[in-house]
């Protein structure tokens, strides 16, 4: 099995072919550089990737947690967006779905301001924080060492 992803948004089909979205799970703490926007959608000079969406904290390997912007706990679903936030506060993005197998392949490249977007397939359903928690452990036997590789690279703009 494997959803229609691609790598910047995803849609789910329903039966009559029309897609259906899914929900987003918002930081409600998360400052908006213009009032009445949210956060994500105009983050403060400074301020990370996925800015306004929120970072579980119980779901934490290692230094690593998870950030959620598919709300999986809001509706449950076999595919969604989130992120994973490094022990330095570096981000790397996900593109996620339950799947057969586990893989993980790139899905656009690193940046000076993110250790790439990654495709993965998860064998735990996101239906718990326990599940997640486990799914990112996984993850992190293929990502932590990009994420290591990304950090003693320079930057360009940043190093230079």
């Amino acid at each position: 099995m494997h959803a229609l992803i691609d790598c910047y948004a995803y849609t789910v089909m329903s039966e009559k072919g029309k897609s259906a979205g899914q929900p987003m799970r918002l930081d409600p703490t998360a400052k908006s550089q213009t009032p009445g926007l949210p956060a994500f959608l105009s983050k403060p000079p400074g301020a990370p990737v996925y800015h306004g969406f929120p970072v579980l904290d119980d779901v934490e390997v290692d230094g690593f947690r998870l950030g959620m912007i598919t709300d999986w706990e809001a509706t449950e679903t076999d595919v969604g967006d989130s992120f994973v936030v490094a022990p330095d506060g570096s981000r790397a993005g996900l593109v996620w779905e339950f799947a057969d197998h586990f893989y993980v392949t790139e899905c656009l490249a690193a940046t000076a301001d993110r250790w790439g977007v990654w495709n993965v397939g998860f064998t735990r359903r996101m239906r718990s924080r326990e599940a997640a928690r486990a799914n990112l452990a996984d993850l992190l036997a293929v990502l932590a060492p990009v994420w290591q590789q990304w950090k003693a690279a320079p930057k360009p703009g940043i190093d230079s």
